[in-house]
């Protein structure tokens, strides 16, 4: 006899797991195209496309983030079985919360450097507005932090996968099962990766 699925108060909203894997596939997307540029020459043709696709993808994770946001707000984390002590759930909000702040602040540093720059900003055969005017000067101070973020963002996203699966494997709780697609159901919990 089969196990009886998961119920939307053990498990995250499918929307809110979509999103979250969405944003998974998008960020790492992003850092594969910005990083495979490097093995064509400076104006080619695929190195262009890369960096094109970069900047969409990049502002397709502000979207989906600004998404995640309201689907957040309407729909609340399930609680983590068994629960953990109080410092692993204040751990997991300083986490989360910078993972949000980071989900939103590259996509923004980035329509700014290429609006600084004086370059398009392509968003699916869209050309969104520059945000700032020409300014080659704030252009370097922006691909600076812009850089410096993405390198941090290596850290979050690893912090994050980590502390999931050692909810997994050591805490033994259902942390990373109710966000798991495909409606899984088993011992424990996650922080809100949502």
């Amino acid at each position: 006899m089969p196990a009886p699925a998961a119920s939307h108060r053990d498990r995250y909203h499918p929307l809110r797991i979509a999103l979250h894997w969405l944003t998974l596939l998008l960020v790492i997307a992003v850092f594969a195209c910005i990083e495979l540029r490097e093995l064509y020459p400076r104006g080619s043709d695929p190195r262009e496309a890369l960096k094109a696709w970069h900047f969409t993808l990049g502002l397709s994770v502000l979207a989906i983030t600004l998404v995640r946001l309201a689907a957040r707000r309407a729909s609340p984390a399930p609680p983590i079985v068994p629960s953990p002590p109080r410092w692993q759930h204040l751990a997991a909000g300083a986490v989360h919360l910078l993972l949000y702040a980071w989900l939103l602040a590259m996509p923004l540093l980035g329509w700014l450097l290429l609006s600084a720059s004086g370059k398009a900003i392509p968003f699916w055969g869209l050309a969104l507005p520059g945000l700032v005017a020409a300014d080659p000067q704030l252009a370097d101070r922006l691909k600076d932090l812009h850089e410096t973020l993405a390198n941090a963002g290596y850290l979050l996203v690893g912090i994050h996968a980590a502390a999931a699966l050692a909810h997994h494997v050591l805490f033994r709780d259902d942390t990373l099962r109710r966000m798991l697609p495909g409606g899984g159901r088993g011992r424990g919990r996650t922080e809100d990766p949502g």
